[in-house]
């Protein structure tokens, strides 16, 4: 089975923030989420159909203390803005096999009684600059997103800017992700995200900056 988007991520300074931010671009809430004790952090979703959702991320203040790098660069968030998009994470059957060291090592985590499969770069920063992703393999026979609350929302593109896009596109390749019709990636002078998203109001964009 061909990799597909799973989701893509909001990093946010909390997760009022982030709400915040969501709500201004689509006109819609997030909802609530869950922890990860693993990472000090924790969640706000919300829900793009059947098998794709927009995961809003802010450090925890209810954590403890970990020894590792938080993920999708938390920890080396700028001032401003408050939130952002900052990183993708895509689904495959063979994590193992669609791995790369620009990806980082696969790990096995864990959460209430749910295991999985992650790439985790060694610095906690997304791969590329966020202009790859991410790779998750699930254990589970149901997707996520199909759990969440409808929202009336759907992934239209994931527009990603790269200064040297032939390096990104020889990385998504190797995780048979060349030829996703939601994802569109070219040349930019500075790595940037910006999904554009389907909404009852027209299509908005939630971008990086």
């Amino acid at each position: 089975m061909q990799s597909h988007l799973d989701h893509i991520v909001v990093v946010a300074s909390s997760l009022a923030a982030g709400s915040d931010f969501v709500a201004q671009a689509l006109g819609v809430l997030p909802g609530p989420g869950r922890k990860h004790p693993h990472m000090g952090t924790h969640n706000l979703l919300l829900g793009l159909g059947a098998s794709a959702y927009i995961e809003v991320v802010a450090f925890d203040p209810e954590a403890a203390p970990i020894s590792r790098p938080r993920w999708f660069g938390l920890d080396s968030l700028p001032s401003r803005p408050l939130a952002r998009l900052a990183a993708w994470i895509a689904n495959t059957t063979n994590i193992l096999s669609h791995a790369s060291p620009a990806l980082g090592p696969v790990e096995t985590m864990q959460r209430e009684g749910m295991t999985w499969q992650m790439t985790a770069t060694p610095d906690g920063m997304a791969p590329m600059g966020g202009a790859a992703p991410l790779l998750i393999q699930r254990h589970t026979n149901f997707h996520p997103a199909s759990r969440l609350p409808e929202s009336n929302l759907r992934l239209r593109m994931l527009r990603i800017r790269h200064p040297a896009p032939a390096e990104v596109a020889h990385v998504l390749a190797h995780m048979d992700l060349a030829e996703l019709p939601q994802v569109d990636l070219a040349f930019g002078e500075a790595i940037a995200l910006s999904a554009e998203i389907d909404t009852p109001q027209g299509t908005r964009t939630l971008g990086s900056v």
